[in-house]
């Protein structure tokens, strides 16, 4: 090679190493996407705090943090203050979300009427009495053992719906009980000190009763309810950025992937995650029940059951149930029942763009 190509080549091989250098620089220091994620001390909460602690999220180009809330309407309420952009709540929450400030639901973490259990101490009566109503194998209890009693749930809430439900069972009402309203970990310790007769508890709070002996009574869903948990974000976020939105769930969705193969082996990671940030302590043993009672929604479900090709989805149908237990319990008026139902806040846009 004579020496004038011999420049060229070399000039040409420097700068397209200068080129890819740069380029390379300019992706690793590319601004990651800051991303506030609304949870609960729950399980579908743990997926989420893993992928922060192994860097998932920074590699998937966001910066997630996570944002505690105690239970679901305080979650909403914190809504329209913007103080979170995507939240994992209960579907009944989701109602209040989506009437009061027209937010979206956006996908399904699981079913979590296997953990939502309504307890009654081991010596109580309510245990003496099991499969009443036929229909109801699996449910104890009686009207004449529950009417009037003081029940402890944190109300407009998934433990509120499981309790509506079992007393639905019996031909009850709300009106028939007396229902304190306290957050979960109030609940525990006022039934542990002897408050009340009943206690209606999500996880991991059911699991703590269950360690400290109490029995269930029933489940939402032995009860014939279904309590969806969902992803939630506000009409204004999604609407301007779909693509975050996407994004954050499909990284979730790959955290669902893993967990679905690992289950147990993740165990000491989630009992590790309930006491640095939930604050519990947990039984290994508990700890794998918790996991075993919460079969997670990966994307290929979350498309089945937002799917309305072919008539209302699942996602509505059980949202409808949840609209007509407002209704009955006079939190919403038959009008704003209908409003909320026939607005477009179920979508599976941001799902979609996934696949």
């Amino acid at each position: 090679m004579d020496k004038k190509k011999w420049s060229v080549w070399a000039v040409g091989v420097l700068t397209l190493a200068v080129f890819v250098g740069a380029s390379g620089m300019a992706m690793g220091q590319q601004k990651l996407i800051p991303l506030r994620i609304s949870h609960q001390p729950e399980f579908e909460t743990f997926p989420t705090w893993l992928a922060i602690q192994e860097g998932l999220d920074k590699k998937a180009g966001m910066e997630l943090k996570l944002v505690y809330f105690d239970s679901g309407m305080p979650q909403i309420e914190a809504l329209p203050a913007k103080q979170w952009e995507i939240g994992a709540t209960g579907g009944v929450p989701m109602m209040m979300a989506a009437l009061r400030y027209g937010a979206y639901m956006i996908g399904m973490t699981h079913d979590d009427g296997f953990n939502n259990l309504v307890m009654v101490r081991a010596d109580s009566p309510i245990m003496k009495v099991k499969g009443k109503i036929p229909k109801y194998p699996e449910v104890y209890g009686s009207p004449e053992l529950i009417k009037g009693k003081t029940i402890l749930t944190t109300t407009v809430s998934s433990g509120h719906y499981a309790l509506s439900s079992w007393l639905k069972v019996f031909g009850l009402k709300d009106a028939d009980v007396k229902i304190k309203n306290l957050e979960q970990g109030q609940a525990v310790a006022a039934f542990d000190s002897g408050e009340g007769d009943i206690v209606s508890l999500w996880a991991p709070f059911s699991m703590t009763g269950l360690s400290k002996g109490w029995k269930m009574a029933a489940n939402a869903v032995q009860a014939g309810a279904n309590i969806p948990l969902v992803w939630v974000t506000s009409k204004e976020f999604g609407d301007k950025n779909p693509e975050i939105v996407a994004r954050f769930l499909k990284l979730y969705f790959q955290m669902i992937d893993r967990q679905k193969k690992e289950t147990h082996q993740q165990a000491p990671m989630y009992q590790k995650f309930l006491k640095d940030w939930g604050g519990m302590d947990l039984s290994m043993d508990l700890v794998k029940l918790n996991i075993d009672l919460c079969p997670m929604y990966d994307l290929q479900e979350n498309l089945k059951i937002f799917n309305d090709s072919k008539g209302p989805s699942i996602a509505y149908k059980q949202m409808s149930a949840i609209a007509d237990f407002f209704t009955e319990n006079k939190r919403l008026k038959p009008e704003e029942r209908e409003r909320v139902l026939k607005s477009p806040f179920i979508t599976d846009k941001f799902l979609k763009m996934i696949k």
